[in-house]
C-alpha cells in the first residue's frame, strides 16, 4: 500500500491548522508589518521544494510554503476582523513600533 497521499493531507491539515493562529498572534503582537517574513519564507521552502527527492517531504515543503504566502492574505483580513470587533485589539500594540 501507498500512504503518501495520506501522510500529504494529514500534514496539509497538521500545518493549515497551525498556521491560523500564527496569523492571529503576529497581528495581535506585531501586525501587518511582519508580512515580509511570510513572504520570504513561503518563498524559501517552496524553491527547496524544488531540490527535494521525497514526494512527500517536498510536497509538505511546498504546502507549507504556498500556505505562508496564503497567510499574508489572511494576515491582513486578521486586521479587518480585529477593526470589526471580531478579535481583541492589542492596546500596547502601537507601543511595540
Amino acid at each position: 500500500m501507498n500512504y503518501d497521499g495520506i501522510i500529504i493531507g494529514i500534514l496539509t491539515f497538521v500545518i493549515i491548522g497551525l498556521l491560523h493562529p500564527v496569523v492571529i498572534k503576529a497581528e495581535y503582537y506585531v501586525g501587518t508589518k511582519v508580512w515580509p517574513f511570510f513572504l520570504i519564507s513561503g518563498l524559501l521552502c517552496i524553491s527547496g521544494s524544488f531540490f527535494i527527492n521525497s514526494v512527500v517531504i517536498a510536497s509538505v515543503f511546498s504546502i507549507l510554503g504556498f500556505s505562508l504566502l496564503w497567510s499574508i492574505r489572511e494576515l491582513f483580513e486578521q486586521k479587518n476582523r480585529v477593526a470589526r470587533g471580531w478579535f481583541p485589539k492589542n492596546p500596547k500594540k502601537d507601543d511595540l513600533f
